[in-house]
């Protein structure tokens, strides 16, 4: 069973003898709505949700839910689970969530994928990699992975949270001879909100800038399932469940919304290659296509796939099943990946 990162501890979930579900009625009713949120209502759904998914509750939910339910005793106090894999640890700044887990690769300059993660802008945790079908493929396959936190709304702004992105490709870039990896192919990959972060990052060069580098650098952009591409025309949508979200990250200046927007930016210079993946929820199809029409009219080269998959599970799933070689996008990412980091 995959293991599960998330601040209550890896696996816990697997092995408590509490149910989840009844713990789910006696938490704090943001927890609960949450929780609703991201998983539904069906009790018997929820148990299951929460071994794959909990990571992507806010912290405080997170600690609500591991004091009802009773976390293991070597679960670190500072909310941090322990370290499973073999992923080193790095910072790429100076604030607590300015850090990133690193896999190395396969001989001396080996490719690397660098992972930002979802979770609506304001929770989410890098942690999500270790056991994942992703790392284990990619680690098969010779390259390099690293997953990134970023600092998170509100307490840090998305243009902040872009330059983290910034900063951790930075930093990787700066440090590649020790590591063992090839700085010239760094990939960027991210997931719903991280998928808006990379497109961000990969096509205003003003992130990129302030590191003293170019958008050339970056060897290709993966956003896989955003909806965030074209924030003006985002928000709203989907408004009974991330209406709230979608406020909180953008605020409602619609200069700002513009701003934030990877499609406005798609006719400045942009990262050399873009693989855009995504399921059929309608308002990601929209997004994804705009944007992909907006790569294409500058003669930036840019692919997009769509996979079976619908509403929020299928949202999760296209992340939690990457890299599984029985699923579709799988190999798609794989061969994007091949091409793009060949010499």
């Amino acid at each position: 069973m995959r293991k599960v990162s998330i601040a209550i501890g890896a696996g816990i979930l697997a092995v408590l003898g509490v149910s989840i579900a009844t713990a789910q009625d006696r938490l704090p009713r943001e927890c609960r709505r949450e929780i609703r949120q991201l998983c539904g209502s069906d009790r018997g759904e929820i148990r299951n949700c929460l071994r794959e998914k909990a990571g992507s509750l806010s912290e405080n939910c997170r600690t609500q839910l591991r004091e009802r339910i009773g976390a293991r005793r070597d679960a670190p106090a500072d909310g941090k689970r322990a370290r499973t894999g073999t992923g080193q640890e790095i910072a790429y700044g100076a604030a607590p969530l300015q850090k990133a887990d690193f896999w190395p690769g396969r001989g001396e300059q080996a490719p690397l994928v660098l992972f930002v993660h979802g979770g609506g802008w304001k929770r989410g945790d890098k942690n999500m990699m270790d056991g994942s079908p992703m790392l284990s493929h990619w680690q098969e396959a010779g390259y390099a992975v690293a997953s990134a936190n970023y600092r998170l709304v509100p307490d840090a702004t998305v243009e902040q949270q872009a330059a983290d992105v910034a900063s951790a490709f930075a930093w990787f870039r700066s440090h590649a001879d020790e590591l063992g990896i090839d700085p010239e192919r760094i990939v960027l990959i991210g997931h719903s909100a991280g998928a808006h972060l990379v497109a961000l990052v990969g096509t205003d060069p003003q992130y990129l800038a302030a590191k003293g580098l170019s958008l050339s650098g970056i060897a290709g952009v993966i956003p896989n399932d955003g909806a965030a591409y074209d924030v003006p025309s985002q928000m709203g949508e989907n408004a009974v469940v991330l209406g709230d979200t979608y406020e909180q990250a953008f605020g409602t200046d619609p200069e700002r919304q513009k701003a934030l927007s990877p499609t406005r930016h798609a006719a400045a210079p942009n990262a050399p290659q873009f693989l855009l993946i995504h399921v059929q929820r309608q308002d990601g199809i929209r997004q994804a296509k705009g944007l992909e029409a907006a790569l294409k009219a500058t003669g930036t080269s840019v692919e997009r796939h769509e996979f079976e998959g619908r509403g929020l599970q299928g949202h999760a799933e296209i992340n939690r099943k990457l890299g599984d070689p029985a699923y579709p996008a799988t190999a798609v990412v794989d061969a994007w990946l091949k091409r793009v980091f060949a010499r």
